[in-house]
């Protein structure tokens, strides 16, 4: 058998914990879901269609130690949010049926350069820029749905030991079927991708220094400490 040769050694896949395991899940592409909770500001709207972005697997990062703070910003915040482990690839999924595919859940930080993401909106342009940067996704240990089920319970964050975001997993706007449905009507869906889901109202600013504590009941939690400026 010919061995297949590289231009040059490539890197390992991207890989989370998973809880209770000495397994490692092998990270995908990561979808994320914009503005998926009631904020102030869409208090009494109609359902909007959900808005999609992405990620770079290489931004996930073990949610442990130093939160690194990014270059290129002035305002640096925080989003807490689901993360959904797809186990099984599938496209054109029934949202019926889209709970089979789901392997497991974490929690995550989607942080963002909240500065360079309204610029980019009030030019029409798009704000991965502002969602893509080294240690852009610290998530948590992945829990089997085979041992926790399905979520449902409060997502919250602290920092410094004040409280800055929380609402029930109830109150998403899209519930996780819809949008396991709705990404596969886009694009089939592979084992390995995570989807996070989107955070409640209450996203604000971090400081070099600030201690960030933040969780979903019955999936897990994170500490970490946020990271000198560049």
């Amino acid at each position: 058998m010919t061995m297949t040769e590289y231009v040059f050694t490539p890197d390992l896949p991207v890989t989370l914990p998973v809880a209770g395991s000495q397994q490692r899940f092998p990270v995908g592409r990561v979808f994320c879901v914009g503005r998926n909770y009631p904020w102030p500001d869409t208090q009494g709207q109609s359902r909007q269609p959900p808005v999609f972005f992405m990620k770079p697997a290489s931004n996930v990062v073990d949610a442990a130690g130093e939160v690194t703070f990014p270059p290129l910003t002035e305002e640096f915040v925080h989003e807490i949010e689901l993360v959904v482990a797809i186990g099984e690839g599938g496209a054109n999924i029934p949202q019926s049926q889209a709970l089979a595919y789901v392997w497991g859940y974490a929690a995550g930080l989607d942080l963002t350069r909240r500065d360079v993401q309204r610029a980019a909106k009030s030019n029409g342009l798009p704000w991965e820029g502002a969602k893509v940067f080294d240690g852009a996704a610290p998530m948590t240990a992945i829990v089997p749905v085979t041992r926790a089920g399905h979520p449902d319970g409060d997502v919250w964050l602290n920092v410094n030991g004040e409280e800055r975001q929380r609402d029930s997993l109830d109150s998403q706007i899209w519930s996780v079927s819809e949008i396991i449905s709705r990404i596969s009507q886009s694009v089939a869906l592979r084992a390995g991708d995570l989807i996070m889901t989107g955070s409640p109202a209450g996203v604000d600013a971090l400081q070099p220094g600030d201690i960030i504590n933040a969780g979903i009941d019955g999936i897990g939690q994170l500490e970490m400490r946020v990271g000198q400026r560049p």
